[in-house]
């Protein structure tokens, strides 16, 4: 088993302690510094101050991505499912005649 490593992370104007593995610890810090960066947008674009506004709107914009992507992926795998099948069926009907 391996060592956790104990790392604090600032979001939000708030410190957050975490127990993580060591593999985990520069996804997690890139991260934090893509929300606070998104925090700042947010502030600055929309005059939001409220910080539970500009998290639940950061909370969304990081979602929304993850669930397009899962979109994305799918369509680009059921195209390739398609052009699969058709070559299929094209090596099939060359190997029978």
């Amino acid at each position: 088993m391996s060592e956790q490593l104990k790392i604090k992370l600032s979001i939000a104007n708030r410190v957050y302690p975490l127990t993580i593995a060591p593999d985990q610890e520069e996804g997690l810090r890139k991260a934090a510094k893509k929300i606070e960066t998104m925090i700042g947008q947010f502030e600055q674009n929309y005059s939001v101050r409220d910080k539970q506004d500009v998290l639940a709107m950061c909370a969304l914009q990081f979602a929304s991505q993850v669930e397009q992507k899962m979109i994305d992926k799918d369509n680009v795998s059921e195209d390739v499912k398609n052009r699969l099948t058709a070559l299929d069926d094209l090596l099939h009907s060359h190997l029978s005649s």
